[in-house]
């Protein structure tokens, strides 16, 4: 079997004891090098739980999804890895599918694949109809704006190291996903997504499990595509 290029997966956490485990122990073989858990403030045993599961965990102080993300981006970068992952801490994804994204990645020479939950199989339940609204219009506007239709601002997805590197990432919070996607689009990288399963995830979500986190989530990503837009 032909040896796959270094990767490192980032999981941003914030309060998952319960879940930040299950998701580093189904993480394939393969991709267990290089495991680094950002806790963004847990009052929890979060770092506990995912140090014993075999993960690295970082300190990301500043709240906020990106916080975490550029932190975890931060400390893999010491490792050198050709690709990074990045997946959620609340059991949601399947780590396993990852092999389908890097799959993807590998065999159409792509720079960037999200796992989308649009067409993958979805739990009854597990996507809410907010996420499924908020998504299709993210997307719709992406691609009026940018001519390429992603069906997914999901978490789930990889990207090579140079890719991530020209894209400069910096948002803070729940504008990362949007930024991702439009910088790809903008840098004129090669884009590509594939199915993934989803279910719903352990515990109460801290954006579409809340009013106020969906609204928030609402408008930072608006105001990410037109900051990146016009």
């Amino acid at each position: 079997m032909k040896k796959l290029p270094k990767s490192a997966i980032v999981i941003p956490a914030f309060n998952e004891e319960e879940s930040v485990g299950l998701v580093i122990k189904h993480i394939p073989d393969e991709f267990r090098e290089n495991i680094i858990v950002a806790d963004n403030g847990s009052v929890d045993r979060t770092a506990e739980v995912a140090r014993a599961a075999g993960a690295t965990v970082v300190n990301a102080p500043r709240r906020g999804y990106g916080s975490a993300c550029l932190a975890g981006i931060e400390e893999a970068t010491k490792r050198s890895p050709e690709f990074y992952i990045f997946l959620d801490s609340d059991f949601s994804d399947y780590p396993e599918d990852m092999r389908v994204l890097v799959g993807k990645l590998l065999t159409d020479n792509l720079d960037l694949v999200i796992g989308s939950r649009m067409q993958g199989l979805a739990e009854p339940g597990a996507l809410l109809p907010q996420a499924r609204l908020g998504n299709r219009l993210a997307t719709a506007l992406l691609a009026l704006r940018y001519g390429y239709r992603f069906t997914d601002l999901g978490p789930f997805r990889v990207i090579r190291a140079s890719a991530l590197e020209k894209i400069q990432m910096c948002d803070p919070d729940f504008g990362w996903t949007m930024e991702m996607q439009i910088k790809a689009l903008r840098f004129g990288l090669r884009v590509g997504e594939v199915p993934v399963r989803y279910r719903k995830r352990i515990g109460k979500s801290k954006i579409t499990g809340t009013l106020k986190g969906t609204i928030l989530a609402g408008y930072k990503i608006l105001w990410t595509l037109a900051r990146y837009s016009f």
